[in-house]
């Protein structure tokens, strides 16, 4: 999957395919994780928000299945 790099403190780059949902996001810190079932919203608006971080700590950490990769 390809991500695109963001200007965060927390997230590296974020990525998503949207036929299976499937939500990619690399850390700052070391890791890359793969999040399930997040819908089309979400990621849109993880994209425009004025914080990734915040919005990735608000409304996606600890709300999907996820996978490291």
């Amino acid at each position: 999957m390809e991500r695109i790099r963001v200007k965060s403190s927390n997230l590296r780059s974020i990525g998503y395919d949207e036929p299976t949902q499937i939500l990619e996001i690399e850390f700052q810190q070391g890791g890359t994780y793969q999040y399930f079932g997040v819908s089309k919203k979400i990621y849109d608006n993880l994209m425009k928000a004025l914080s990734h971080g915040e919005y990735y700590e608000r409304f996606i950490k600890n709300r999907y299945r996820r996978k490291k990769i």
